[in-house]
């Protein structure tokens, strides 16, 4: 039978720190509709000081490599905040894992990372140049957000989550083709501005508020549901799946409106639409693995069911692909969220 990468197991991990909405409204004197009917979002984890993307990734994957069904020899790590501008933080992760000597690398695609990276690591394990994979999104959003900027500060929270990928017959519990892109021309509507070579290199010192993110709204909205509709469009068409076979629609998880207005477009019913955002915020690269996780502890999914990813973010990059819900079961993991 034909070799496909499968799905065959998800854990995730929350840092303890709830941030409310009372918080917030307290914070920048806010109505709590101003919150909830822009965003979705009720509460969201933020790390404590001194715990870094790497510290939130190995939370996440250890059950998987804890559970020893056999040797991971990738790791793929989607992340926009990693501990350093240098070295990647994919090594940094395999090491405290107990994986030296595994392939390690980062995906720099922001909010679309995860399926950028699940992308890659499902083309090493079809190819044949790894066996099982640990695909990871992490991030810890909340150190990169001006905690003064009421449109950022109420959406992004700290997460991670990580999926485990190897080579088993095609069939349930495997992905189906991807569809990704990106659009360079956009990447000033979701920025960092200070930190890297640009900046370094126009011998201007940045103020402090060049080390945040700036995204401008209304663009990025806008942007995020055509991007992720079309993609999406042509994800299903590669599979041969018409959109009211999908059983789950796993949107990133940017807010609210912006979720129901892909599904809308899609024709996905609102009881098919995965929503972890209210709990979590929007966690970026862990957007989409967190929802996962999400789902398969809700035990709603049932092996076989349809399931649409897609996702959007800073780059502009944006992917989708299909996945088959596994009938295995996927390795059992502690609850800690």
């Amino acid at each position: 039978m034909p070799v496909s990468a499968v799905l065959t197991g998800l854990s995730g991990w929350l840092p303890p720190r709830a941030v409310d909405n009372d918080e917030l409204i307290d914070r920048f004197g806010l109505p709590e509709e101003w919150i909830t009917q822009r965003t979705g979002i009720l509460s969201r984890r933020h790390v404590d000081p001194g715990t870094a993307t790497s510290d939130l990734a190995v939370k996440a994957a250890a059950p998987l490599v804890a559970a020893d069904e056999g040797p991971i020899d990738t790791v793929v790590l989607a992340t926009m905040t990693p501990d350093h501008p240098g070295p990647a933080t994919a090594p940094i992760v395999a090491a405290e894992l107990g994986l030296t000597g595994a392939a390690a690398f980062d995906v720099g695609a922001a909010c679309a990372g995860f399926v950028h990276a699940l992308a890659t690591a499902t083309s090493l394990v079809v190819a044949g140049v790894s066996e099982r994979a640990l695909v990871i999104g992490a991030d810890a959003m909340s150190t990169i957000v001006d905690p003064s900027d009421r449109n950022t500060a109420v959406i992004f929270g700290d997460g991670a989550a990580a999926a485990l990928i190897e080579a088993a017959p095609s069939g349930s519990g495997s992905f189906g083709p991807f569809d990704l892109g990106s659009d360079g021309s956009q990447s000033g509507l979701i920025t960092i501005p200070a930190g890297g070579s640009r900046q370094r290199t126009d011998g201007v010192a940045p103020d402090a508020s060049g080390h945040y993110l700036h995204m401008a709204g209304l663009p990025v909205f806008r942007q995020a549901v055509d991007h992720m509709s079309a993609s999406a469009d042509r994800a299903l068409k590669q599979a041969g799946l018409p959109a009211s076979d999908v059983d789950w629609l796993v949107a990133h998880q940017a807010n609210r409106r912006i979720l129901d207005a892909v599904a809308d477009r899609l024709g996905v019913a609102p009881e098919r639409r995965v929503v972890h955002l209210d709990r979590v915020g929007n966690t970026s690269a862990a957007s989409i693995p967190l929802a996962l996780w999400d789902l398969w502890r809700s035990g709603r999914a049932r092996p076989g069911d349809r399931v649409l990813l897609t996702s959007f973010g800073a780059g502009l990059a944006w992917g989708s692909t299909t996945l088959r819900w596994p009938r295995r079961p996927l390795t059992p993991v502690a609850e800690t969220e």
